[in-house]
């Protein structure tokens, strides 16, 4: 009788698993002997994962799964699924999104165009709206140039002995 060809795929991820897992703790046994105990636990907390998905069972489905042509046609399916998902998302999003976005936009329009007639224009729009009190206020002058500048310089400089 032949052996199950799925059964040694399985054993050899269950063995790669439990390699990863054994190095995994191994270096987070190094990393705990340098005394970095936070990055030591979550090394070790990351290299269990591999022993425990092979103990839940979900190693031999994925071994079961890696070398069936039905589930990589199923994955392709979905990854087109994903596609055009995506793609009518984008085009929304160009487009300005539901419906609702659509008649909101559509009135906004209306709206606009309302609004834009030739005389809805104030007489008045080209006048500056600043009135007499809004002017900025005044700059202060300048203190005159000279050797003020330099005397808080050299004052430093002095302080700190140079």
């Amino acid at each position: 009788m032949p052996p199950n060809p799925c059964l040694e795929d399985r054993m050899i991820a269950e063995t790669v698993c439990s390699a990863v897992s054994v190095a995994g703790l191994g270096i987070a046994l190094v990393t705990a002997y340098r005394k970095r105990f936070l990055t030591a636990t979550r090394i070790a907390a990351y290299a269990l994962v591999p022993i425990g998905l092979v103990m839940t069972g979900v190693v031999e489905w994925l071994a079961d799964t890696a070398f069936s042509p039905t589930a990589w046609a199923g994955f392709g399916v979905l990854g087109l699924s994903w596609v055009l998902f995506m793609t009518t998302r984008a085009v929304e999003r160009r487009r300005g999104g539901t419906r609702q976005g659509r008649k909101e936009r559509k009135q906004q329009r209306r709206t606009a165009g309302a609004s834009a007639q030739p005389g809805a224009v104030a007489p008045t729009a080209s006048a500056p709206s600043l009135g007499p009190g809004s002017r900025p206020a005044a700059r202060p002058t300048a203190a005159p140039k000279g050797d003020d500048d330099f005397s808080d310089i050299e004052a430093i400089l002095k302080k700190h002995g140079i």
